[in-house]
């Protein structure tokens, strides 16, 4: 599970409740039948008219993945990868790589290097790929889109049930300290149609973006790994191309650490 996401929320609700007791009001007021139902369930009958029912029901699935930690291949576990197999199809062809595919566990890496080993053309490998990385950040656009819809219905909800409650207020007028219970639990649903709006639905719609460029930029360093593989750039090349991913201070480290091991390599050898 995603750590920062469950913190998040559970920290959002931990603000929400607190500020109620240090602004001296009783956090059982959250406990609103009405205000749950008109947020909530309003939230959901909006979304089930904004979007189809293909869509609607990747909602548990789309929740699934901003709780849970994505498995993806690094930069770093990329790079000496790609350098291995460029030095192996340098030396024995690219039809050697093919003893490699069982290797890969990623579908998008092993779907590119059986092209790469069929011999497809550069052209066609690279519209193929970046179709393929388009399709998958369109998708994933979609599914970002429920939040985000969701997080501008939500607010808008509260003003209603915010209008809602006040009308049942207004027939407490003979009694004062009634009248001011229910003005107060009118604003419940204010109160969780912006927080669900802006602590959740947002947020969450954030997070499967930015996972989604995450991934989008895993895929493209892997096209650009075996579109070099393929032209037979040297070893040397081929990490190069792919360094430029990585930010400047880790590309200095990985310098740095391959000069140690060379180092310690010539002192072995001297020895």
């Amino acid at each position: 599970m995603e750590k920062t996401s469950l913190f998040g929320v559970l920290l959002g609700f931990f603000v929400l409740v607190g500020g109620l007791i240090l602004k001296g009001a009783n956090p059982a007021a959250l406990l609103n039948p009405a205000a749950l139902v008109i947020i909530f369930v309003g939230t959901a009958a909006a979304l089930l008219i904004a979007f189809p029912f293909n869509e609607i029901k990747k909602f548990p699935t789309l929740l699934k993945i901003i709780f849970s930690n994505q498995k993806l291949l690094t930069e770093k576990e990329l790079i000496p990868m790609f350098r291995e197999w460029a030095t192996v199809a340098r030396r024995e062809g690219l039809l050697s790589l093919e003893n490699n595919l069982e290797e890969i566990d990623d579908d998008f890496l092993k779907g590119g290097f059986q092209m790469v080993i069929d011999g497809h053309s550069h052209e066609a490998i690279e519209e193929i790929l970046v179709e393929d990385i388009e399709a998958m950040k369109e998708r994933h656009r979609m599914g970002a889109g429920i939040f985000t819809q969701a997080g501008t219905y939500a607010p808008t909800l509260g003003v209603l049930g915010a209008v809602v409650g006040l009308v049942a207020a207004l027939s407490h007028l003979g009694d004062m300290e009634l009248l001011g219970k229910s003005i107060a639990a009118a604003f419940i649903a204010t109160l969780f149609g912006i927080f669900t709006g802006y602590v959740l639905w947002h947020p969450f719609a954030n997070k499967l973006k930015r996972k989604s460029n995450a991934e989008a930029r895993i895929k493209m360093i892997m096209l650009e790994g075996l579109l070099a593989v393929q032209s037979g750039a040297s070893p040397r090349m081929v990490e190069d191309k792919l360094l430029v991913y990585l930010p400047s201070k880790e590309r200095n480290l990985d310098a740095e650490k391959k000069s140690s091991q060379s180092e310690v390599e010539g002192v072995g050898a001297d020895a």
